[in-house]
Order: structure tokens, then C-alpha cells, then sequence
């Protein structure tokens, strides 16, 4: 342990929250497990779901003020355990690891008592342990030989873990391997003066797991002002020259002994951010009470939320905490409560990249009742170049509903061109960039041509349409209203009375200035036009568009999830008037202003509805 300047205290929602006994992290954490297969189960010492993507890391510091000679209280410790095995399900608490000073002496009699309070997390939840300066007689590296530390924290103490896989052989230094988010990951965990020997030995587990993300654990690696802002200690100077630095797997380096709490982003020689933490506590009321830190990971949402709280105080009855029990249950200091933003596939690429899935054959992605199928692959054609008018794309599914593309009013050849850009997901890896807007009006389109079968369809016994769309970030310019794809003509042509106006198509996917999506139907066999809405579509990222329609209603998916503004409204088919279906535009009165804007990938229509695991890119 190290001292500094005083941690600020907690802010005004923290002492709200404990006030009504809220237990601040327990909801937000995730887990770690070990096991290929997938488990999700609840209650005490239960299982979690090793391929869900948010899984969480519990991070415990210096505990030496808990196990001080004849003034220990192991209660906090206890409570803190209970509490990870309580929630090791439910709230996915999963891996623990202690960054070092489990006690202030390390003499028989404090090691002991510590290693016996271990045994409420032992054999529940898998954890790691290093050696800090206070738990070791002097020593200036890991070479000291036998202690009583070693004895209690060493490799037999581990052994039958499933996620322990090794130790160096003087036994102060392991490593786990942990499967979490569908894929492994490494926690190295160091002792507090690792020896040359030592390095070598972490350099070989490295070595010998070349893919796994790394987390590298150890007592003293930063040190921090008032201010947070960590730097590297001496000891900290020495790992990232002789460890950290050259090895992009390591991601995230956590480390206690000093205080305040403090963090940084060091840039490696591969040029990609390593995450440095100080998490200490024990300068807090009752020498930290057990307090853990937890790194919750989300790998869809590309974030670490990282939280800090008391699990013993968080157990107290609220009227009965003490003044300073309220204030130190949970800490929301911006070195205590943060998020980190990590795009984990761009991070990991360079050990670890992500093999993007081979391209889908057309003949793999039409179910019975396709009807038309568009890609937009370009026979060829390079990226970037202009797509000509009368250029034809081909209905795959053969039933003649090929598209013919063409202009909008004085449109330049630059306002559509072939792209290799794609969603991940996509079964062909191409798309038709479109750079349509208004002031004045430009765009292109692609149409059926005036036999085609689908100018017709009515679709009364359900339908599937589905495309994948791009919005450019940044997303600039005039593009109000702009149509994605929709069927020529008025609805007032096929009798209908009850719309927004008769001179609007029978049939459109636009999207709104918001960036909303809307999808506007006029069924073949009622008067009305139930329409569905989107949230606001993201920019500069590809998104999968469905419309199910089972013959009775119409529901919008957006990237496999079901929108919230779906009616109700029965709608039965599609009032198609026999012209032509178009991708690019939508019609008023049977004009087009404005074209898409964006990009435009696979297309398919099917005549029945499809459930989500049978969508153009899977999602269940």
C-alpha cells in the first residue's frame, strides 16, 4: 500500500440509491465461465451463459486492513464473497481477481485467516490471487522461496478451477484462461516484483495462447494524483517495456497498492490502447470494507461499465447504516463509475482478427415462395464505377422480375455506383450506392419491367419483403422523405379512401427526415393504411430491414428486433395495380422527387411470412 490524496466522496444519486437499499451494480455486471458448453441458470453458486455477449470481470484490491494482526474483521470480506456467489446467475458475476496485500503482515496467522474467509468463494466462483508487498517477507523479486503466502495462495489452492491453467514454476505467478462471449479470454496475474525469470514465463503463456485478449493483474503497476490521472510507477515502467508494450493482447492492465484510484491510456507498439486502472480502497471508512470494482463487458454495445460499491454495506438494513456505511456504499467519482468504449473486433484484429463469412450462393438464400431476388454484385464491374442507364440486374429467382436501372430528372452518372461495401451479414458482398438528394431533385432507380409477374402480386396470403441499407455518416444534406423501395401508382387508382392522400403509392418503404423508417401499405382487401415506424436508423452502419405480413397484419423488424410502432390494423395483401415495384424512390401522383441516399444491399420478397431465424442474415 502506498498513501495520497483523499478519494472525493460519493455524489448525490449514490446516497439516494442507498437510501432505498438499491444494490447499485448488482443489475448491470455479466459473466466470465469456463465451460464450452452454454449454461444460464439462477440461484447461489449457479451457472451463466458463456456464449452471452456480457460477461464481467469482479476486480477486488487491497484487503491488508481486513486481516491486520488481532484488529481483523473478515466480515466485510465474507459478504463480499457471498455476495458474488448470490449473484454469480443473476446479475453474471463470474471471474474474481485480487490485485495483491490480502493482508498487512502475511504472518501464519494472517494468511491463515485470510485463506480460510477464501473458502466462501471457493469452489463457487473461480478466482486469482498475486502476491503483494505486504503478504511476502522482503524480497526484490518473485524468487523468494517458501512462505506462508505461497503455501495458502499457491498453485495447489487453484488447481481445481477449471479455469486455472498454469503457474511459473517459483509459484507466485498463474494464469487463467476464462470462455466468456463466446470466445476465451487470458487473466495473468503477477506478482508485485515480477523477476526476469517471471517475465520470460508470462512471455511464454503469451506466446502459447497467440489469440486470446489479455488482462494483465498485478499489485503495483500506476500510481495516481488527485486527479485521477494515472502514470506508470517504476515497477509499471518495467512491465510495459518489458511485457505490456509488445504484446497487443494485452488490453487491460489493473493494478492496486497506491491510491488514490486512478486510470490512463497508453498507446502500444502496435499502436492500439492499453487500458491502465489503479483500484485501491482500504484509505476508505472500515479500510475499504471489501469493496470490489466491476468490468462489465457488452460486446454488442462495444463497452466496459465499470462500478465500484460495498457489498457488505449494501447488505445492512438502510435505517440502520451508519452515516459513513450510507456514504461509502457505492462510489461514482469518475475514476470510480465509467464506461470505456472498445470496438472490440478492431481492437483484437491485429492477434485475433475476425473472419468475415464467405459470400452465400443465391440458390442458399431463397426459400420456397421467393418470388424476386436481387444483389447487386456487378458482374465484375469495380467498385466505384458509375452503373449505367439501361444496366439490367437480374431477378435470381427466375421468375422474370429483373430491374432496369434509370435517372431521376438531370441526375449526373456519379448518383449510382457499384459498391463492394456490405452488412456483415449479407449473402452477397456488394451493394449499389445511391447519392440521391434534393435542391434540386437527383437520384436513380431500378424497375420491373412493364410484364413483370411481381407488378401484380397481391400477396394475400402473407409476404416477406427485405433489404439491408446503409445511411452515410456524416448523414449531410436535404434528404426529406426519401422512398427505398415501393410499387408505382395511387391508391385512389385501386379505390382506396382513408389515407394520408390518394396520390401516394400503394405500397412504400421510405425513411423520414429523423432518419425513421416507414412502411405504408395499402392492403389489397381493406380501405386503410396501417403504417409502421422506426426508431431513428444509425448512421454508418448497415442495417437489415424486414416487413412480415402473415395475411392478416404487418410487422417491421429492424436488424431481427420487432419495432414498437407496428398497428394492429388488419391488412390483408398488397392493392398492386399491375406497375412497376422500384428500389431507389417512391412516387406522389406518380412523380418522383428526390432519390435514396445510401447504400442499398440484397433485396428478396417471398410470398408467405418468414419467421426471424429464416431472415436474408440470420438472427436467431
Amino acid at each position: 500500500m502506498s498513501t495520497a490524496g483523499q478519494q472525493n466522496g460519493p455524489g448525490r444519486r449514490a446516497l439516494l440509491r442507498a437510501a432505498v437499499a438499491v444494490p447499485a451494480a448488482g443489475a448491470a455486471t455479466a459473466a466470465f465461465e469456463t465451460t464450452p458448453a452454454r449454461a444460464a441458470t439462477t440461484g447461489q453458486g449457479g451457472r451463466f451463459d458463456t456464449e452471452s455477449p456480457r460477461f464481467a470481470l469482479a476486480v477486488l484490491p487491497d484487503t491488508q486492513y481486513l486481516f491486520d494482526a488481532d484488529s481483523a474483521d473478515p466480515a466485510p470480506l465474507r459478504e463480499t464473497f457471498r455476495y458474488l456467489v448470490a449473484e454469480r446467475a443473476e446479475a453474471n458475476i463470474a471471474f474474481m481477481t485480487h490485485l495483491g496485500d490480502v493482508t498487512e503482515h502475511g504472518t501464519e496467522g494472517e494468511i491463515g485467516r485470510a485463506a480460510d474467509t477464501f473458502r466462501t468463494l471457493h469452489g463457487k466462483v473461480p478466482y486469482s490471487v498475486l502476491a503483494g508487498n505486504h503478504d511476502i517477507p522482503s524480497s526484490t523479486d518473485d524468487q523468494r522461496g517458501h512462505t506462508a503466502y505461497l503455501a495458502a495462495f499457491g498453485p495447489e489452492r487453484y488447481a481445481s478451477m477449471p479455469t486455472f491453467r498454469g503457474a511459473s514454476p517459483d509459484g507466485y505467478n498463474s494464469y487463467h484462461v476464462l470462455r466468456a462471449g463466446g470466445r476465451e479470454w487470458l487473466v495473468l496475474a503477477l506478482d508485485w516484483r515480477v523477476s526476469d525469470k517471471g517475465l520470460r514465463w508470462a512471455q511464454g503463456v503469451l506466446d502459447a495462447h497467440p489469440t486470446l485478449p489479455a488482462v494483465l493483474t498485478t499489485h503495483d503497476i500506476a500510481w495516481s494524483d488527485d486527479d485521477g490521472k494515472a502514470q506508470l510507477s517504476d515497477n509499471g515502467k518495467r512491465l510495459w517495456d518489458g511485457l505490456v508494450r509488445g504484446n497487443d493482447q494485452i488490453f487491460l492492465a489493473l493494478g492496486g497498492h497506491y491510491w488514490p484510484p486512478g486510470r490512463t491510456v497508453l498507446s502500444n507498439d502496435a499502436d492500439n490502447d492499453v487500458h491502465v486502472h489503479i483500484t485501491n480502497y482500504q484509505d476508505r471508512y472500515y479500510g475499504g470494507a471489501g469493496m470490489i470494482r466491476t468490468y462489465s463487458f457488452d460486446l454488442v454495445r462495444g463497452v466496459i461499465d465499470v462500478e465500484t460499491f460495498a457489498p457488505w454495506f449494501l447488505a445492512r438494513d438502510p435505517e440502520k447504516r451508519s452515516p459513513l456505511e450510507a456514504e461509502t456504499i457505492e462510489l461514482t467519482g469518475h475514476v470510480d463509475r465509467f464506461s470505456l468504449s472498445v470496438d472490440f473486433d478492431e481492437r483484437f484484429k491485429g492477434f485475433a482478427p475476425v473472419v468475415p463469412p464467405k459470400p452465400r450462393p443465391a440458390s442458399a438464400v431463397m426459400p420456397r415462395g421467393t418470388v424476386a431476388y436481387w444483389r447487386f454484385d456487378g458482374s465484375g464491374t469495380a467498385p466505384g464505377a458509375s452503373v449505367a442507364d439501361g444496366t439490367v440486374v437480374r431477378d435470381l429467382t427466375g421468375h422474370g422480375n429483373d430491374l432496369t436501372v434509370s435517372r431521376l430528372h438531370a441526375s449526373g452518372p456519379a448518383v449510382l455506383t457499384w459498391s463492394g461495401d456490405h452488412h456483415p451479414g449479407q449473402p452477397a458482398h456488394a451493394s449499389l450506392h445511391f447519392d440521391g438528394g434534393k435542391s434540386p431533385d437527383r437520384g436513380a432507380i431500378l424497375t420491373t419491367g412493364a410484364q413483370a409477374a411481381l407488378n401484380s402480386a397481391k400477396f394475400t396470403r402473407g409476404y416477406t419483403i427485405e433489404t439491408f441499407i446503409r445511411l452515410p455518416d456524416p448523414f449531410e444534406g436535404d434528404h426529406a422523405w426519401m422512398g427505398i423501395l415501393s410499387w408505382e401508382g395511387r391508391n385512389g387508382d385501386a379505390g382506396k379512401t382513408t389515407g394520408w392522400s390518394t396520390l401516394e403509392p400503394t405500397c412504400s418503404l421510405n425513411l423520414s427526415p429523423e432518419r425513421f423508417l416507414q412502411f405504408v401499405v395499402y392492403p389489397s382487401q381493406q380501405d386503410a393504411d396501417p403504417t409502421s415506424w422506426s426508431h431513428a436508423l444509425p448512421v454508418g452502419r448497415w442495417t437489415h430491414v424486414a416487413v412480415v405480413n402473415d395475411g392478416r397484419r404487418t410487422v417491421l423488424y429492424v436488424d431481427g428486433s420487432k419495432i414498437a410502432r407496428n398497428p394492429t390494423q388488419a391488412s390483408t395483401g398488397i392493392a398492386t395495380l399491375g406497375k412497376p415495384f422500384v428500389i431507389g424512390a417512391t412516387q406522389f401522383d406518380e412523380n418522383f422527387g428526390q432519390g435514396f441516399y445510401g447504400w442499398i444491399g440484397d433485396t428478396r420478397i417471398v410470398d408467405r411470412a418468414l419467421p426471424v431465424r429464416d431472415f436474408l442474415t440470420p438472427f436467431a
